[in-house]
């Protein structure tokens, strides 16, 4: 192969161009990552080859022994990683390394730490381990040409600002990329490192990697064990080997949390190795984009795409399902609505909602880990499995009352055990922040009868509490929303003196009422506050102020519903309004009041310099 005529040259994309500086300059702590990298990505290509010549089997051109082969040239100071996958066209190679337009490399480069050993781990996990061959080459060549054409392209770049394209001409299909080591990094060109490199990382790819057993060789030889892992029995693969290959699936540089391996038979035959990452990676939040399972029909790679293969609150899990019982054949369309298809997810979820279960049970650290990490995600799981909802929501974690910290350590189960003889609900109090939801005056009443309450300051918990109406057979309750009934749970005393002083707090009411107005629904006594002489809250059926902030803030059209204010009818301010007798001061103390509960419970207020001017006036009058 050669390059031929018609040479281009293109400037890197400019976070391309700061990527390969990062390359170049600061990730030297672990430079045997190129490797690693290279032979996923050329173990990838054999993959969509053979996805593709499932439709068109004269992709294969009379080669379908696919395998990856590495040349060392001492002379010449190169390595080269050659593959016969599916290779690139021109425009290809552009896209996937002339310019990079997906989010994957500007999300690598946001989450830098500054670290050499955290940032080198970042690499396979973004998508960009390409360019960690500019770690160990001052200089790489490519040369591909794309299965079905006879058009090869070769590029070739320093790292520095621009890369070079030209016409090649290549004898068959597949990629070959050639690295020009920098002075100082002749380990890499010994047989035996790179040997060891590939059993380190690359044993399990399924494909043969074939080197020369030494520099006197003509012939090749296999170097890994080129079978599929999750075909073997789970007592012949050792713990080190199910982390290796859980870093070459989910492009992770660290050992996953735990990990999966079954086989099912009977009706339907699958086997499954699944792993649960410790760390969430960058596209967590990318509902959109498909995930980390990849479907293989007899050890043939179909797809990667997690909605189909597990729910999108699982979309975290990685690794393979393979089966008999689809055909090489089937399309993305028809395995929507397949039957097989259905079978293997519902099996597959259970299998991980066990597996978390016997975490959360026996390895209450791990588990802790995984919910800082994914529990988020969890939670979104009632809202979309509602076959498993019970389960799931035997998973969650949460803040409460009880321990008064944003650490989310405590299940539904540890509070229901918790709840005091006669308690039949399970309180809950959302806020926009763990500090506005902790310090919540809504909570008042709760805290003097220490009855517990779940403290939901993530946005995924207005959507969670939508679906997640009851557990072990008690209802979820908010503390702020309508009537609040505490039966026994409270003090008897202090009912008594609250409905003494309710009874005498008709015409305060009245008063506050035609002062506010519109502002509110309702004006009425309450029983919830002990300290704060006001909140609001929502009617039964109304949506909560949180839940409306969250949906005004993404440009939803929320229906407007007028909150209703609740006064603590033996507060003192209370007292002061219900002797006040100037009209106008009373109406500036009630709108004081009502904003001064909009605002406890994270709301905006429409004039805050009127709410201003009304406190100074009150603080003056006061000193006055």
């Amino acid at each position: 192969m050669s390059a031929t005529a018609e040479k281009q040259t293109m400037e890197f994309q400019a976070e391309v161009k700061q990527l390969l500086h990062l390359m170049i300059h600061s990730l030297y702590s672990n430079k045997e990552i190129f490797f690693r990298e290279l032979i996923s990505n050329a173990s990838d290509a054999a993959d969509k080859l053979r996805f593709e010549a499932l439709s068109d089997d004269s992709l294969y051109d009379g080669d379908g022994d696919l395998k990856i082969q590495v040349d060392v040239d001492k002379q010449a100071r190169t390595i080269t990683i050659s593959d016969n996958g599916i290779g690139m066209s021109r425009e290809e190679l552009i896209e996937n390394i002339g310019t990079i337009a997906n989010s994957g490399t500007r999300k690598f480069l946001d989450s830098l730490t500054g670290e050499q050993a955290s940032d080198a781990h970042l690499i396979g996990q973004f998508g960009v381990g390409f360019y960690s061959s500019f770690i160990v080459a001052d200089k790489v060549e490519l040369i591909t040409r794309r299965a079905g054409s006879d058009k090869a392209c070769h590029w070739e770049s320093t790292g520095e600002g621009d890369f070079d394209l030209a016409d090649a001409e290549k004898a068959s299909r597949g990629t070959e990329v050639i690295l020009h080591l920098r002075e100082g990094e002749d380990e890499f060109l010994e047989t035996f490192r790179l040997h060891n490199i590939i059993h380190k990382y690359s044993d399990h790819i399924q494909i043969p990697i074939v080197m020369k057993p030494n520099d006197d060789s003509d012939t090749y030889e296999i170097v890994n064990k080129a079978s599929a892992l999750w075909t073997r029995q789970r007592k012949e693969i050792s713990e080190d080997e199910y982390n290796e290959f859980y870093k070459h699936v989910a492009h992770d540089f660290e050992d996953p949390l735990a990990h999966l391996h079954s086989r099912v038979e009977g009706n339907i035959e699958y086997t499954s190795l699944l792993f649960v990452p410790g760390r969430a990676p960058f596209d967590l939040w990318d509902r959109e984009r498909a995930h980390g399972i990849k479907l293989y029909v007899r050890r043939v790679f179909i797809m990667e795409d997690s909605e189909k293969l597990m729910p999108l609150y699982l979309r975290f899990v990685r690794g393979v399902i393979d089966t008999n019982d689809l055909p090489l054949n089937i399309s993305r369309e028809t395995l929507q609505h397949n039957k097989v298809m259905e079978s293997i997810r519902a099996g597959s979820v259970k299998k991980i909602l066990g597996l978390l279960e016997d975490m959360a049970k026996n390895e209450k650290d791990k588990y802790a880990v995984f919910w800082k990490e994914f529990g988020c995600v969890m939670k979104e799981g009632p809202t979309e499995d509602f076959a498993n909802k019970e389960r799931i929501a035997g998973l969650l974690r949460f803040s409460t009352t009880l321990t008064d910290s944003d650490v989310q350590d405590v299940s539904l189960d540890d509070y229901v055990s918790r709840m005091k003889e006669g308690q039949e609900k399970i309180y809950y109090i959302t806020a926009d922040s763990f500090a506005a939801a902790r310090n919540s005056p809504h909570l008042e009443v709760f805290r003097k009868n220490a009855i517990e309450a779940l403290i939901l300051s993530e946005r995924v918990d207005e959507w969670l509490i939508s679906a997640l109406t009851d557990y072990a057979g008690k209802a979820l309750q908010s503390v702020a929303r309508g009537d609040l009934e505490l039966g026994e749970l409270e003090d008897a005393s202090d009912k008594e003196v609250l409905e003494k002083a309710e009874k005498d707090a008709g015409d305060i009411i009245r008063r506050i009422q035609e002062a506010l107005g519109d502002s509110v629904k309702d004006v009425r006594t309450t029983h919830r506050l002990t300290d704060s002489p006001a909140c609001l809250i929502a009617d039964e059926n109304d949506m909560g102020a949180n839940m409306q902030r969250i949906l005004q803030a993404v440009g939803q059209d929320v229906p407007t519903s007028k909150p209703i204010l609740e006064i603590n009818p033996i507060h003192p301010l209370v007292d002061i309004l219900m002797k006040e007798t100037n009209n106008d001061r009373f109406a500036d103390l009630s709108s004081i009041l009502y904003e001064q509960a909009l605002l406890s419970e994270g709301g905006q207020l429409d004039d805050p310099a009127s709410f201003v001017h009304k406190l100074n006036n009150l603080i003056t009058d006061l000193a006055s």
